[in-house]
């Protein structure tokens, strides 16, 4: 690359953390983690996606709670995940890459069947993923929330993490605040914007007040539920500044869609139902089959598939931000360094080839082999994994 525009695989600055090129394993939850611990299997899964080539990786998904769990089979942080997730990251560091951890609250995306506690939300609820209400998050349970995420952030510096990615999307429990859709509550934290953005500036200013500058703080945060009367563009912008004006943060990924209620407006492609009922039991199952559609909506795939709505806040925003969605091969790689993007973040592409940033910086006619089809996702309930390649 030549000029101002950067190469995306020099190395790069990441608050106090330099990356060793600007490619990041997007968080996507690996199902590796049945004792809601690390696992041999968990440390091999990001050792040898930091062996691929990325600047850093990220550890998905490391719960502030236990009712914060979208199931119980995952990580919550607290001092006996601490051993494993240092040896998570001395194998991620041996290879000579960074490690992130995703931490957050599920809120109202939680299965309280599955983790045997209330889902909390910002407002109470019907919770079609446990068939029971969600409960409303009292001004105790937010205080306690927002402590526990700065304690979250401490034991991941503590564990040898350089990173943690504060979870502020996809409807989890501090995106579904923002959502004038979720949030009717009458308090300090709902109503207008500034209410319904306090959680996000509360959770985001503890953790920077918890760990300073020992390791490096991004914020995953929507541009757009996709939802009829969710957050929009023009609103998540105003949050965005608001968080730059905070300074709390290193770096922004931009990302989309709510797990709640349309998560395929963040993947994009086929809409995998055959697959996703074969992993329920009857009469789940043919629920599924037969309603499905309704919840998951098929959105065409095209590459960069985000940047459109990224592009105003790259244009109003200093703070450094992670373009995601559809980055494919060096052209799309390029074009977000071209358009002013800090880092860029790849998932199924890194599911699929955990080698393919080296690839393709050795070829730069490389391009991923993912098609799109998102059937990896369904595995998200057993073991996340390519099912074209395993």
């Amino acid at each position: 690359m030549t000029g101002n525009v950067a190469d995306v695989f020099a190395p790069a600055k990441l608050g106090p953390i330099t990356l060793r090129n600007r490619l990041i394993k997007a968080a996507t939850f690996e199902g590796r983690t049945p004792q809601a611990l690390v696992s041999d299997e968990l440390v091999e899964f990001h050792r040898r996606t930091a062996a691929g080539g990325v600047g850093m990786t990220t550890v998905a998904y490391c719960a502030v709670a236990p009712e914060g769990r979208t199931t119980r089979k995952q990580i919550w942080m607290r001092p006996e995940a601490v051993p494993g997730l240092r040896r998570l990251a001395e194998a991620v560091h041996a290879e000579g890459a960074a490690v992130s951890a995703q931490i957050g609250h599920a809120g109202p995306v939680a299965n309280p069947a599955s983790t045997r506690l209330p889902a909390l939300g910002p407002s109470r609820r019907l919770n079609p993923l446990g068939v029971s209400a969600t409960r409303a998050a009292t001004r105790d349970d937010l205080g306690r929330i927002v402590r526990a995420h700065a304690e979250a952030a401490l034991l991941a510096a503590e564990s040898g993490f350089d990173a943690v990615e504060i979870h502020l999307g996809h409807n989890y429990l501090v995106s579904a605040f923002l959502s004038p859709r979720l949030n009717k509550r009458d308090d300090d934290y709902g109503g207008g914007l500034a209410g319904r953005a306090r959680l996000a500036r509360e959770v985001t200013r503890a953790v920077r007040d918890a760990v300073g500058d020992r390791i490096a703080i991004l914020a995953k945060l929507n541009m757009d539920d996709g939802v009829r009367g969710g957050l929009v563009p023009e609103e998540s912008l105003q949050v965005a500044a608001w968080l730059e004006e905070d300074g709390s943060l290193d770096a922004i990924e931009l990302t989309a869609g709510s797990s709640l209620l349309n998560p395929m407006y963040l993947f994009r492609g086929d809409a995998p139902l055959k697959d996703f009922a074969a992993v329920f039991p009857q009469p789940q199952r043919l629920g599924v089959r037969l309603v499905g559609g309704r919840f998951l909506r098929a959105y065409p795939y095209r590459d960069a598939y985000l940047l459109d709505d990224a592009r105003a806040f790259r244009a109003a925003l200093r703070t450094p931000l992670v373009l995601l969605g559809g980055i494919t091969g060096a052209a799309t790689m390029d074009l977000a360094m071209r358009e002013g993007f800090a880092f860029a973040a790849m998932g199924r592409a890194l599911l699929m080839e955990p080698d393919l940033p080296d690839r393709v910086r050795k070829d730069r006619t490389v391009v991923s082999a993912c098609i799109h089809c998102n059937r990896c996702m369904p595995t998200t309930y057993r073991r996340t994994r390519c099912v074209l390649v395993e």
